[in-house]
């Protein structure tokens, strides 16, 4: 009996070990095509990655809402029709406010119309000086470049 013992002891511990190989390689290829779904509790924005991107290219205390009520002020202020007249905006939900003054006439710019403007935002966050460059592409949306602190005066 103990010349079965040894000889059949190796032949199971053989095929244990075939037989994890194979689940890992089938675990590893099945791996691919199997998709795991999320709990309830989990927003799948934010699985993206780890560092949210700011909503609004002006500041990172702007909220979705905030930068809304900003870009329409922005539109109505570098609108090369405009009077040039500095425009404010507010949220009173959140408490932030701003306003934006165009301080050079609208130019082209790679079949853009481009502004350069004066920004100030405040009220709850933190009050920032800045400038930088709003241009309009032909879908009448104005994105915002080349956004600077203002230097102090």
């Amino acid at each position: 009996m103990f010349a079965y013992e040894s000889y059949a002891r190796p032949r199971v511990w053989t095929s244990l070990r075939q037989l994890a190989a194979l689940c890992m390689v089938a675990g590893a290829l099945c791996g691919c095509s199997t998709s795991i779904p999320l709990p309830a509790f989990v927003d799948p924005g934010d699985i993206t990655g780890s560092i949210r991107q700011p909503v609004s290219p002006l500041s990172s205390a702007l909220d979705a809402e905030d930068w809304r009520r900003a870009k329409g002020a922005l539109a109505i202020a570098l609108d090369p029709q405009g009077n040039g007249a500095p425009t404010s905006w507010d949220n009173p939900a959140s408490g932030v406010k701003g306003s934006f003054l165009p301080v050079s006439a609208a130019y082209a710019h790679d079949g853009l119309i481009c502004r350069q403007f004066e920004a100030e935002i405040g009220g709850k966050a933190p009050a920032r000086q800045m400038g930088g460059i709003g241009c309009r592409d032909k879908g009448g949306e104005w994105d915002v470049t080349d956004i600077k602190p203002l230097k102090p005066l």
